[in-house]
């Protein structure tokens, strides 16, 4: 599990999180970011394209992988702004209260451990007026879905490197004091499994 976590898993996300559809949803949501930015769930710096140098100062990148930071970090070099990437989880943020103007969120809040309380960091780092833009796959509305996505979870985490089929996106954001302003949910492909998304960004309350 070593050699799969380490070498494996972070080549596969980088693949799979390449595809043409969720290169489309980034393309819609990240260049709503401004000021100074905390992206959490970095990864290979899929992100970093997309980002308008001209609303930004830096971006903080934060990803638990090593891996998928190295490869981030060959891309953040070729930018016309400041990346600083930290290799940690969003449970603790090495951030202070109200210090950020954007959080953007993309694929990730499937996969963070303790989702609320990443949540609730996010909220805390947040200036008044900020926003936090995310881009998620979640769980269905459809109840034959759901079923499926909730009897393949246990399965899918431990192949998937802890990501979740069936998280309430919208919900987990609502009860971590977010006021939701845009919503955009719908199916990115035929495999209604794994690919109901929710796209839009939310203001700290």
């Amino acid at each position: 599990m070593g050699i799969y976590k380490s070498f494996v898993l972070p080549k596969l996300t980088h693949w799979v999180c390449s595809r043409k559809d969720i290169a489309r949803q980034r393309r819609r949501i990240v260049p709503l970011a401004r000021g100074r930015v905390l992206e959490i769930g970095m990864g290979s710096g899929l992100n970093l394209p997309f980002y308008n140098p001209d609303r930004i100062e830096f971006v903080w990148g934060l990803d638990p992988s090593e891996g998928l930071m190295k490869m981030a970090e060959q891309k953040a070099a070729r930018l016309p702004f400041q990346v600083r990437l930290m290799t940690l989880s969003g449970e603790d943020i090495p951030l202070e209260n109200h210090s950020v103007d954007t959080v953007v969120v993309t694929y990730t809040l499937c996969s963070i451990p303790d989702v609320s309380k990443a949540l609730k960091e996010m909220h805390r780092i947040l200036k008044p007026g900020g926003r936090l833009l995310f881009c998620e796959h979640g769980r269905s509305p459809d109840p034959s879905v759901i079923r499926w996505q909730d009897s393949l979870n246990p399965l899918w985490m431990k192949v998937s490197g802890g990501c979740h089929l069936n998280r309430p996106i919208s919900g987990l954001i609502q009860n971590s004091r977010f006021h939701i302003n845009q919503l955009d949910m719908q199916y990115m492909s035929p495999v209604k499994l794994i690919s109901y998304n929710y796209l839009g960004w939310a203001s700290p309350l």
